[in-house]
């Protein structure tokens, strides 16, 4: 028994738009305070078709494979560092007004001053 499956680009077309759709849905019905952790989760999948990408990029042996896997590569790191940026901001509004760092990841060292 031969199992193969050809997609046609009718397929792939169609696979696409029910993906899509039920992305639509399911972003739909997120609550504001689940945002920035959905927004986390979607930089780790841009992280993967960053390297889907540069798969595709590395075995690519057409010039039309080279400029898909180049676009991928392209569009997938984009979404990632601008969503990061968004994390970033969506982070930084949840910060008191009186914090001068802008540095999330650097400890601070407090002093200890000597009441004498």
């Amino acid at each position: 028994m031969d199992f193969s499956i050809t997609m046609t680009g009718f397929i792939a077309l169609y696979i696409f738009m029910l993906a899509g759709f039920a992305g639509w849905v399911i972003i739909g019905n997120v609550p504001a305070i689940l945002h920035t952790p959905l927004m986390s989760g979607s930089n780790f999948v841009h992280g993967i078709v960053v390297v889907g990408g540069l798969f595709a990029l590395l075995n690519a042996t057409t010039m039309l494979e080279q400029a898909i896997g180049f676009f991928a590569v392209l569009l997938g790191a984009g979404n990632a560092a601008g969503g990061y940026a968004v994390t970033d901001r969506m982070l930084a509004m949840f910060k008191t007004s009186g914090s001068e760092s802008k540095h999330h990841g650097a400890a601070k060292v407090h002093h200890l001053q000597k009441k004498g």
